[in-house]
């Protein structure tokens, strides 16, 4: 029978590596925030991972929101144009936004979001990102907590996919090129 881990080059960080920078992203954004209106904003599906292991290592009071947009298509390079599938329950008004994202590569679409939270008065906004690609940015945007920066691979696991697949890995690989035609 195939199994999912067939299909990986290498892997690039293990459950405890990722553990480890999860834990050092939380403890930073407890500090940052202890006396803030904290609102962690999970953009889906990618960082649903991410965001259940960050939000239970921030050890200051926190609401959560989900957010789906669709810019993929089903093809490799973001369209750039954005589709807002599920949206915010919360009003940001009075609340410190932390937008919360599996990876930054282009950041055509995160910067689309970030405009579009902007736009509702929160009392600030900042992006956190457990994988930063710069390799691959076309627009200025930065985030403020970055876990780990990462090469220009198709990488997959711990809530990154291809093709809907391989996102309940528990560590993140290299997919081999010959899964995705590249």
């Amino acid at each position: 029978m195939h199994q999912m881990t067939d299909d990986i080059q290498e892997v690039l960080f293990s459950e405890e590596r990722l553990a480890e920078i999860v834990s050092k992203m939380g403890a930073k954004i407890s500090e940052d925030y202890k006396d803030k209106n904290l609102l962690l904003v999970s953009i889906l599906k990618g960082s649903v991972v991410f965001m259940s292991d960050l939000m239970r290592s921030v050890t200051t009071p926190c609401s959560i929101d989900f957010m789906a947009v669709s810019s993929y298509g089903s093809g490799m390079k973001t369209s750039g144009v954005v589709k807002i599938i599920k949206d915010l329950d919360i009003n940001l008004k009075g609340y410190d936004v932390l937008v919360v994202e599996d990876i930054l590569d282009s950041g055509l679409t995160l910067s689309y979001i970030l405009e579009l939270l902007q736009a509702r008065e929160p009392k600030s906004i900042r992006l956190c990102t457990l994988f930063d690609k710069p390799d691959r940015r076309t627009v200025g945007i930065k985030a403020d907590y970055v876990g780990t920066v990462v090469p220009d691979e198709f990488i997959v696991g711990y809530g990154l996919d291809y093709d809907e697949k391989y996102r309940n890995l528990p560590f993140v690989g290299i997919l081999k090129p010959e899964v995705y035609g590249g």
